[in-house]
């Protein structure tokens, strides 16, 4: 068996799911959010949550494990520039998306009560929201360039 393909195809399918995921679930959120309806947007965002349970958990943490799998067999030191520099945008993004976790639960939460008492979404929800937004836009730069850096692999410094 060929275990650097092995390696390099098991990396390449979570960065796929990674970005898949994370751009369907952005799409989804904000298309459920514009409706304003509290029954749709708990809907949504229910299943957000659980997406982002099996698919982008299971991707985190297969992506650092291929990724330096990748670079034992390929000899390149963990101290390449652009290896630091996707560890590092790794770790930015993680701090972003562990909260952004916590706000879809809430969110969801929230949505689910409105709609159960026939309310309108609470300003709490649209709070969150706008801060979700926030997170995640910086969130999913972050792995457009870490997608960028393990393909260009360029000289950092």
């Amino acid at each position: 068996m060929d275990w650097y393909v092995l390696a390099r195809w098991l990396h390449v399918i979570g960065a796929c799911v990674l970005l898949g995921t994370g751009s369907g679930i952005a799409f989804f959120m904000v298309m459920a959010h514009r409706t304003g309806e509290a029954r749709l947007v708990a809907h949504v965002a229910s299943t957000v949550v659980v997406a982002d349970f099996l698919f982008t958990a299971s991707a985190v943490l297969v992506q650092p494990i291929t990724g330096m799998w990748l670079a034992a067999l390929l000899g390149w030191p963990l101290t390449t520039p652009w290896l630091l520099a996707s560890f590092a945008l790794y770790l930015f993004t993680g701090a972003l998306w562990l909260p952004v976790v916590r706000m879809q639960l809430r969110m969801r939460d929230l949505a689910r009560q409105a709609a159960a008492g026939g309310a309108p979404l609470p300003s709490e929800y649209h709070r969150l929201y706008r801060r979700w937004f926030a997170f995640g836009v910086p969130a999913f730069a972050a792995v457009l360039a870490i997608v960028w850096l393990m393909l260009a692999r360029p000289p950092l410094w």
